[in-house]
C-alpha cells in the first residue's frame, strides 16, 4: 500500500513538472537605460517639454501680471472698462490652458513626439523578448519594471479556446 502510494505521489510530482511553464522576466526599465537611442530621445523630450512648460508659464505669468494690474487699478475704472480688463485677462488664462492642452493632453505635441521617438526603440525591445523567449522555449515573458506586465506569451499556453468552448458547451 506505501509503495502505491509513494508511485503515486512521484508520477504526480513528475506528471506536473514535466507540464511545468518556463517563464522569463525582463527589466525594460534597465534595458532602456542601456540604449543611447533612448537616452537621446528621453533628452529630446526633456527639452520640449521644458520649451512648452516655459511657454506655459510665460502665459500665466502675464495673465497674474494682468490681474494683479486690475486689482490696483478697479477702483478708478469704469464698468465698461472693468469689463475689458477681465475679458482680457480670460482670454490669456483660456490661451495658457489651450496651449496646455496642446502641448501635454491626451493626444498633444508631448505624445505624438513620444510615440515618435520611442515607439520604435520599444518595439525593438518587444521584438528582442520575443526572440529570445522563442529561443529559450520560454512560454511567458513579464516585465518585472512595470509591475509584470506581459510581454510574451506562446500560443501553446493560451487556454483563452478552450474556456471559450468550455462556456459555450455549458450554455448548450
Amino acid at each position: 500500500m506505501l509503495k502505491k502510494a509513494f508511485s503515486l505521489f512521484f508520477g504526480l510530482v513528475f506528471g506536473f513538472s514535466a507540464q511545468a511553464q518556463r517563464f522569463g522576466i525582463v527589466d525594460t526599465e534597465k534595458v532602456l537605460t542601456q540604449i543611447p537611442d533612448y537616452a537621446q530621445a528621453q533628452q529630446q523630450l526633456d527639452q520640449l517639454s521644458r520649451t512648452w512648460e516655459s511657454e506655459i508659464e510665460s502665459l500665466m505669468s502675464e495673465a497674474n501680471a494682468m490681474r494683479a494690474d486690475y486689482e490696483a487699478e478697479k477702483v478708478l475704472l469704469t464698468e465698461e472698462m472693468k469689463e475689458e480688463r477681465l475679458k482680457a485677462i480670460k482670454e490669456k488664462e483660456e490661451e495658457a490652458k489651450q496651449k496646455q492642452q496642446l502641448y501635454f493632453g491626451a493626444k498633444g505635441k508631448i505624445y505624438t513626439k513620444r510615440q515618435e521617438l520611442i515607439k520604435p526603440i520599444q518595439d525593438k525591445i518587444y521584438n528582442a523578448v520575443q526572440e529570445v523567449a522563442r529561443r529559450k522555449n520560454l512560454d511567458a515573458v513579464f516585465d518585472k519594471g512595470s509591475g509584470l506586465v506581459t510581454l510574451y506569451i506562446s500560443e501553446r499556453v493560451d487556454i483563452s479556446d478552450e474556456v471559450l468552448d468550455k462556456l459555450n458547451s455549458n450554455s448548450n
